[in-house]
């Protein structure tokens, strides 16, 4: 019930926030009311409230000490550097006056690390038995989010945060503050070197048109000190253990990810979508080329159009190259 009440904030919340967020970044000019500044900061709001419904519903809480930061996994010690990092550049921003930036690195931190990654990573944490201290950390989480976001969303702030944290009014608590002791940049670089496995996993399953909803067999070799979080990446790339055989791979420095494509996808239809697509980038790099290598066009071309090709160029060389690698990890039919 307290999650249907919630829903009857969401109208006037979400007006009060496009209004003061577009303010901010114009002060003292007069704003009229966009569709798309509502449409935005509506799926802000349902982004907060669906990460903090799905924090509940996994037992997050924000009672008691916080787990010593030492005792933590690099994944729970990141997004506490982040929020930590977060705190200090708001507080800094806030005492310039610079509303709109603050709001930006908000906006960001919450839907770029907290909700896109932090989140996902802790998934099957969650499925587990072993969650308590990802638990706590994602409550105290979310709780300084929310006191940092109260004075540009009060309404929707004020009712979630309240139903997380269990006390009367976030009115009246405490501005978070920053911990020194809250700091790693190991903890930083485990999490990059994460990011960018299920980052290439992914952009490796859209080059091979593997739908996004369908596991594949993988086989992980080289994680070293990132072997703990192998069960986290595989949840979010949806990579099965496997006999093999393996028929694709790709390498991310000593780390090596190798695929069984076995029904995965059709690989003669593939294998000419991408001769296709392959044929269509080399074309469009002739094009440029000759363009730029046309004295007399170079002579009369505006510099807006003269940027634009060379940036075709880098775009359409960095396609053949993606292509080609695409083109040789499909396992022979």
């Amino acid at each position: 019930m307290a999650w249907i009440r919630l829903s009857l904030w969401i109208s006037t919340a979400l007006t009060h926030f496009a209004l003061l967020w577009h303010a901010w970044q114009n002060p003292g000019a007069d704003q009229a009311i966009a569709e798309e500044w509502i449409a935005g900061s509506r799926n802000f709001a349902t982004k907060l409230w669906n990460a903090t419904r799905f924090a509940t519903i996994n037992g997050a809480h924000t009672e008691g000490e916080l787990p010593a930061f030492n005792s933590l996994n690099v994944i729970d010690q990141w997004i506490l550097v982040r929020l930590n990092e977060t705190i200090t550049e708001v507080d800094a921003l806030l005492e310039k006056f610079e509303f709109a930036k603050a709001m930006e690195i908000l906006y960001h931190f919450a839907w770029d690390d907290l909700c896109d990654w932090y989140l996902e990573l802790t998934k099957s944490t969650f499925a587990g038995s072993d969650s308590e201290q990802t638990a706590r950390v994602l409550g105290y989480v979310l709780d300084n989010l929310l006191r940092l976001l109260h004075p540009a969303m009060p309404f929707i702030t004020e009712a979630i945060w309240c139903n997380l944290t269990g006390n009367a009014s976030l009115v009246i608590a405490d501005w978070p503050k920053a911990h020194a002791s809250h700091s790693s940049d190991s903890a930083k670089k485990s999490v990059a070197q994460i990011q960018e496995i299920i980052t290439e996993i992914r952009r490796f399953r859209n080059d091979q048109g593997i739908k996004t909803s369908a596991k594949i067999v993988a086989k992980f070799t080289g994680l070293g000190e990132l072997a703990d979080y192998e069960d986290a990446i595989r949840f979010i790339v949806r990579a099965d253990r496997g006999d093999g055989p393996y028929s694709a791979k790709i390498e991310l420095g000593s780390v090596v990810v190798e695929f069984d494509l076995t029904g995965a996808i059709d690989i003669k239809a593939e294998r000419a979508r991408l001769t296709k697509d392959l044929a269509t980038a080399q074309k469009d790099l002739a094009t440029a080329k000759v363009k730029l290598e046309n004295e007399g066009f170079m002579a009369k071309a505006p510099l807006e159009v003269v940027t634009e090709i060379r940036e075709r160029l880098e775009v359409t060389t960095s396609d053949i190259t993606r292509i080609t690698a695409a083109l040789a990890a499909l396992p022979a039919e």
